[in-house]
């Protein structure tokens, strides 16, 4: 039994080994896949010759002539399987097909509408049934990221404010449900998984994502893996008090950085600011104060409204100071806004970065950068597919 397990654990790793050299080259020659990786020709050839058989793999054409015989060249055939990729953290549930490099194929946004409990779990179905429904290849698995603290072991939610979840086993009951693999991680660890995944440099192995939207997070990756924490909640920044007998958060404490950078916080004080000045860009385009959203909001800021660019400013200067305690503790030299706030773009970047070259050594200052995220509202989906990628496939 020993034995038979050992050969089917090297089997898998070759297999692994080989997808993923032809996925991260491009186009490559078995013979070249044997040097990489130090497979023998025969093992290399057989591998291939399954991924062929499965469709997973293509042949492309011929390497260019060096005086012998040219090497068929090989490529992964990036439609070959669909990952299926989710962000329940927003307020509307959004799901995407996803190929194998990450490009999005089909999309399908369902609003929440102040559904939580079984409610909003019956949107989750409802939500993966119709994405399934838009593709005829084969589903790799399905990744979900999902606001609150994870266990990602056990794959339940075990206490998510926003949707009243509370140790819900979300991962038992989909795969129950669609006989896929399921995985799932916090939104913010997934924003960190895309960012790395798809977004980083090729030599940065560490980076920190805050996400700022409906909630507030931040995703960890050290060493090219997700940084999860003694109880699977590392980054929980969004409930931790930054102003002393400050405003009460849902989570029952008083001041937490929720309650001062969230999307509802920038609409309460969106709000207020147009009640109290009636030359707000923000009057022009809200017919009252209470029809003020976040898309009202940044047409606002980007008309140049004074009272709206201070608010911005103020909610920078608030995640810079978030972002500070982080550079300092760990060192991480990428800090990367991501979330609904990311699109404020320099207006909120900027006083982030003012505040961390302030507040940390100026030897760390010097190399900290703050950058928003480049994958705008996909980075949740494209962080949940890439565990897919990771994790079912051995490709990142």
């Amino acid at each position: 039994m020993m034995k038979k397990s050992t050969q089917e654990s090297t089997k898998l790793h070759n297999s692994q080994l080989v997808l993923r050299t032809i996925y991260r080259q491009g186009e490559i020659s078995r013979v070249d896949i044997a040097r990489q990786t130090g497979l023998t020709r025969t093992t290399v050839s057989d591998v291939v010759g399954r991924f062929l058989h499965e469709g997973l793999v293509v042949e492309t054409g011929v390497s260019p002539s060096r005086g012998g015989k040219r090497a068929i060249l090989l490529r992964v055939d990036d439609e070959a399987r669909h990952l299926v990729g989710i962000d329940l953290a927003n307020s509307a549930f959004r799901g995407a097909v996803v190929n194998l490099r990450g490009k999005i194929v089909q999309r399908v946004s369902l609003p929440i509408q102040e559904r939580d409990g079984e409610a909003a779990l019956g949107l989750v179905f409802t939500l993966i049934d119709q994405l399934l429904q838009l593709t005829d290849r084969p589903i790799l698995g399905i990744g979900i990221g999902t606001p609150g603290l994870m266990d990602p072991v056990n794959r339940v939610v075990r206490y998510a404010v926003n949707l009243d979840w509370y140790n819900l086993p979300l991962g038992a009951l989909l795969e129950e449900r669609y006989r896929k693999p399921i995985y799932i991680a916090n939104d913010s660890q997934a924003a960190a998984l895309a960012e790395f995944t798809f977004g980083r440099q090729a030599d940065a192995n560490n980076l920190v994502v805050i996400k700022a939207g409906r909630g507030v997070g931040a995703g960890i990756v050290l060493n090219g893996e997700l940084f999860y924490g003694d109880s699977h909640s590392a980054g929980e920044i969004g409930h931790v008090r930054m102003v002393p007998g400050g405003e009460r958060c849902r989570c029952g404490n008083t001041g937490c950085l929720e309650t001062l950078v969230s999307t509802r916080t920038l609409r309460r004080r969106a709000r207020e600011i147009a009640a109290r000045q009636p030359e707000s860009y923000l009057n022009r385009l809200a017919a009252s104060p209470e029809e003020i959203d976040s898309e009202v909001i940044l047409q606002a800021y980007q008309a140049g409204d004074p009272f709206v660019e201070e608010l911005v400013a103020e909610t920078g200067d608030y995640l810079g100071k978030a972002a500070a305690q982080m550079a300092g503790a760990l060192n991480i030299d990428q800090i990367i806004l991501a979330g609904r706030l990311a699109r404020f773009g320099d207006g909120i970047i900027a006083p982030m970065q003012k505040r961390v070259r302030q507040d940390i050594l100026p030897a760390l200052a010097e190399h900290t950068r703050v950058r928003p995220s480049l994958f705008g509202d996909d980075v949740v989906i494209l962080g949940a597919a890439s565990l897919i990628l990771r994790h079912e496939a051995g490709l990142i």
